[in-house]
């Protein structure tokens, strides 16, 4: 059997959930790993008999690699993505695409020039819960979207700044904006209000807002709204609930394996829960299409910037911006 060879750029939470997924796999090699922090670089790459680094560029540079995942903060983005377009390597990026619009649009023009393989990592596009909300919203469009992330603040030092996060919306709550054009299609109008951060700030529309909500109209004339907190001692909710004719679904996701979706009809309430792990499931479909063996890559990276602008573009209107 080919083995592939891959490298992860990041060794924080997500990137360990992803490489716990390729190691796993009996037809990958993690042949190198890449972080700032070098002491945390080197072991993990100890625990994958990996190659350590300390730049993602020189990972890039240096490796011979069949695709690439880029697992880092959101202010990291663009330099990376241009490497690998460059090397004509196929890469999977967490999610979001960037912390500003800009730099996205700028990796999706490449990308589309060169032609590459991509995936992004909205993983509730793997859930077999949402595929199931999916084949009972084709019969019966919703009308009504609520989304939720009601949690604290990550602890990260880089992430109350927009200017480094993107803000909530755009690092968080991006979930959910991708699950409302999944489930509900393509949104025509936003508006959003937020509540600031308290205290001074040298440039006060950098800091990310304690609690906002969004107000949303699709083109299919559903409406809308989308609600998200940092201010919770932790994770309270974060999920999505529809409202059609004669139905209510709602899908929770207490963590990245455990989701809940709840059924309401005229015949009563159906739950199901489901332990599936998402991750591996959006990676494995990533490594099959490399391999030429499938084509599941239920997120491409101009699909995601469909999502990643929808959620920019909320956030710039909770600001006044365009």
């Amino acid at each position: 059997m080919s083995r592939l060879r891959v490298g992860c750029v990041g060794t924080g939470f997500i990137a360990g959930k992803h490489l716990a997924a390729l190691a796993s796999f009996d037809d990958v090699d993690v042949v190198a790993v890449a972080d700032t922090d070098a002491e945390r670089a080197a072991a993990v790459a100890a625990s994958h008999e990996a190659r350590a680094y300390t730049d993602g560029l020189d990972l890039l540079g240096a490796e011979d690699l069949d695709a690439v995942w880029l697992c880092v903060p959101p202010f990291a983005h663009g330099a990376l993505e241009e490497a690998a377009v460059r090397r004509a390597l196929p890469f999977f990026v967490e999610k979001p695409l960037a912390h500003d619009l800009a730099t996205a649009e700028r990796v999706a023009g490449s990308v589309e020039a060169a032609g590459l393989r991509t995936a992004v990592g909205y993983h509730w596009r793997h859930l077999d819960l949402v595929q199931r909300v999916r084949r009972l919203v084709e019969e019966r469009p919703p009308l009504l979207f609520s989304g939720y992330w009601l949690d604290r603040t990550p602890p990260v030092p880089w992430w109350a700044h927009r200017g480094r996060s993107g803000g909530q919306l755009v690092e968080q709550t991006t979930h959910v904006f991708d699950l409302a054009r999944l489930l509900v299609g393509e949104v025509t109008d936003v508006s959003t209000t937020h509540v600031p951060a308290p205290g001074p700030h040298e440039q006060p529309d950098d800091a990310v807002p304690l609690a906002s909500s969004v107000a949303l109209r699709f083109a299919s004339g559903a409406v809308g709204s989308v609600s998200s907190a940092r201010v919770l001692p932790g994770r309270h909710r974060v999920g999505i609930q529809l409202v059609g004719d004669g139905y209510a679904v709602e899908l929770d996701e207490r963590a990245i394996v455990d989701h809940e979706l709840r059924l309401t009809t005229a015949t009563g309430v159906v739950s199901e829960r489901s332990l599936q792990d998402p991750i591996a499931a959006e990676d494995r479909a990533f490594l099959d299409a490399v391999a030429g063996d499938g084509d599941d890559v239920r997120c491409t990276y101009a699909e995601a910037l469909r999502t990643h602008a929808l959620a920019w573009a909320a956030d710039r209107s909770s600001v006044g911006g365009g």
